[in-house]
């Protein structure tokens, strides 16, 4: 059976490119030895960064040469950050005594006070791996590591986008899979949906696929490789790849809290877009999956309910992510007869997130595409929901929205969308 809506060109036009999702550090070790109390606390801030989620980092006292004392009888770290106050022909001299207690395989950064070329170039001759001048920023330092760990022509990796909604039965799963229909066919990029709802999840029913393997597989073998996930993965339509979910109650899906993280991370290498189906549920790994992965999406109805889950939700990914970017909020089933509502704009107000996209109640249409195993737009092609779920495409995938587009469907109430600065 063909997914293609026959309103869809079956020939494939370029792709369009998208923002790439953040890189994230692997598992190393830190030591960092500042001169004062500032670098110290700037330098455990970068701990927060999403990035920094599998890294060890601890600061110490005594700059370069509290650097030096350490490692006459100490292991040396994978990497290691020293701030230093000396004159700029004192540096290299200090640095070959450190070099002599240091292991050829660390690296290193050092966080200085003099803004000078001619020292910045000598030390990257001697093996300094990067040379930051102070004051800067926690991300700048967390940049500079990434840059430092990733492989040298290491191909961009996907962007990760997580739906989760706010309530159950609130459609975040309806939301997430025509979005990413909507950006295979608008953008011609390859999306993978990662169905991680194991017990209920809709992945398989709404497009009408019921294959072998799923997910199960890829979070249970014991040495997933890229051909392996390869393997694993169903083709729902062109640009659109899935790992379902199970979907069975014979036994109890118990997961740690990383987990799924290996196989989003094999996900990002092979897929430009990565689209995460996240349960309504609160485990240690959908807590450690929306800390780091690239955009958030919390889809809510105008109700009570869902505003106080959606409030929890807000304040608590502000928490785990005080660095990136907040949630975006996605207000489903607007207009339900006989059901008092709260206005989208309050409702986004009290949020506090942006209000990203209002889709109206249609039990219709809805139902009918749910019956069928397909998207919004192949039901009804003209339906005003797929200008929507476009939109939502267009800016979680770091694209510029066109300000006409905005204008028409009625029942739309979107904020102008600013492209999102990457990491």
């Amino acid at each position: 059976m063909s997914f293609l809506s026959k309103n869809v060109p079956v020939t494939d036009e370029p792709a369009a490119e998208v923002a790439t999702g953040a890189r994230l550090i692997p598992r190393i070790t830190i030591q960092a030895f500042c001169e004062h109390s500032q670098t110290a606390q700037l330098v455990e801030s970068a701990i927060h960064d999403r990035r920094m989620s599998k890294a060890a980092l601890t600061t110490h006292n005594g700059g370069l040469e509290g650097a030096i004392e350490t490692y006459k009888s100490n292991p040396t770290p994978n990497l290691i950050m020293v701030e230093t106050s000396l004159q700029p022909d004192e540096i290299p001299g200090a640095l070959a005594r450190l070099a002599e207690v240091c292991d050829a395989t660390t690296r290193l950064i050092v966080l200085g006070h003099v803004n000078d070329v001619v020292l910045y170039r000598e030390l990257i001759r001697s093996g300094v791996s990067e040379y930051i001048i102070l004051p800067t920023s926690a991300q700048s330092i967390v940049s500079a590591i990434t840059e430092l760990f990733a492989a040298e022509g290491a191909a961009p990796i996907g962007r990760t986008i997580g739906f989760v909604s706010a309530k159950g039965g609130a459609g975040g799963s309806t939301v997430a899979h025509n979005v990413a229909w909507a950006i295979s066919q608008y953008l011609r990029q390859d999306v993978l949906i990662l169905d991680m709802d194991f017990a209920f999840g809709t992945a398989g029913l709404n497009f009408n696929q019921d294959p072998p393997h799923g997910i199960a597989d890829a979070i249970n073998a014991s040495q997933m490789d890229q051909v392996m996930l390869d393997r694993l993965m169903s083709k729902a339509a062109n640009h659109v790849n899935l790992l379902t979910a199970p979907v069975m109650l014979d036994r109890t899906f118990d997961f740690a809290e990383r987990d799924f993280e290996h196989v989003i991370e094999l996900s990002q290498k092979s897929t430009p877009v990565v689209v995460l189906d996240i349960p309504h549920a609160w485990t240690s790994w959908v807590r450690h999956t929306l800390a780091t992965i690239d955009e958030i999406i919390i889809v809510a109805e105008p109700d009570l309910a869902n505003l106080r889950n959606a409030k929890n939700l807000s304040d608590t990914i502000k928490a785990l992510r005080p660095a990136e970017s907040e949630a975006l909020l996605v207000i489903n089933r607007i207009g339900v007869p006989r059901r008092p509502e709260i206005a989208p704009a309050e409702f986004a107000t009290s949020v506090e997130c942006k209000l990203l996209g209002q889709i109206a109640f249609d039990a219709a249409t809805f139902g009918t595409a749910a019956n069928n195993g397909q998207m919004i737009a192949e039901v009804a092609a003209n339906h005003r929901s797929n200008e929507i779920y476009r939109l939502i495409g267009m800016h979680v995938t770091g694209r510029n929205t066109p300000e006409r587009a905005t204008s028409k469907a009625s029942n739309l109430k979107l904020p102008s969308f600013l492209k999102r600065k990457r990491a």
